[in-house]
């Protein structure tokens, strides 16, 4: 059982950048994919990004280019850096893990606001 605990979340400007991480209280190198999710108010959980356990990547085409994910095997941690945030970018983040097809491991949310 692996279990996940976001941090890094906060209030910023647009423009500004923060870091989210990703702690996990046991192995992650099993987890073939991991990955962030947001839901903003009144929308739907959506898929920010994903890293799998070579390093491959895939990001949604609204935050491409601004957000870089990576993964630590070693330290059980997995990182979300976010750049150029956006108001749209403000919502609740969810780092989470799998191991096969489903989403099984989920973090418990933090907070990303973004305004002025």
């Amino acid at each position: 059982q692996v279990q996940l605990v976001e941090s890094g979340g906060g209030l910023v400007q647009p423009g500004e950048s923060l870091r989210l991480s990703c702690a996990a209280s046991g192995s992650i190198s099993s987890l073939y994919r991991m990955g962030w999710h947001r839901q903003a108010p009144g929308k739907q959980r959506e898929l920010v990004a994903l890293i799998t356990s070579s390093s491959s990547t895939f990001y949604a085409a609204s935050v491409k280019g601004r957000f870089t994910i990576s993964r630590d095997n070693a330290e059980n941690t997995m990182s979300l850096q976010m750049n150029s945030l956006k108001p749209e970018d403000t919502a609740v983040y969810y780092c989470a893990g799998s191991s096969g097809l489903d989403w099984r491991y989920w973090g418990r949310g933090a907070q990303v606001t973004v305004s002025s």
